[in-house]
């Protein structure tokens, strides 16, 4: 798959998006931990009314949030496109979390996902 763009980062995105997220763990993963992210960057953005007491705790919910979604993307058969510098990682990051999962799920994406996927075997 190409690191090429030549469209805007929400298309893109959303056009990728069914591809990596076919695997029902990373189904899970990303349904829990997207409210997670969510919630973390609300608290980084009112760290200001509550101080460091907001800004740890979001900071935290945030990279755990982002490190096990990166977990269960390496479950999936197609791999996300790796990142193309920081910032095109940051600006993806901030896009599927606040964008184009919820849309997924709006859409019916993420249930047409979870039918089409077996549990998977429990590893042993």
């Amino acid at each position: 798959m190409t690191t090429e763009r030549t469209e805007a980062l929400l298309p893109w995105q959303w056009k990728l998006y069914p591809g990596n997220h076919a695997e029902r763990r990373n189904l899970l993963l990303h349904g829990v931990t997207v409210p997670v992210f969510q919630v973390g960057t609300v608290l980084l953005v009112a760290s200001p009314l509550l101080g460091l007491a907001g800004a740890l705790p979001g900071l935290v919910a945030m990279g755990a949030a982002v490190a096990l979604q990166g977990r269960g993307h390496r479950m999936e058969t197609t791999p996300p496109v790796p990142f193309r510098g920081p910032g095109d990682g940051v600006a993806r990051i901030f896009v599927e979390q606040w964008v184009t999962f919820p849309r997924f799920v709006l859409s019916g994406g993420f249930a047409r996902a979870w039918r089409a996927t077996r549990p998977s075997p429990r590893a042993e």
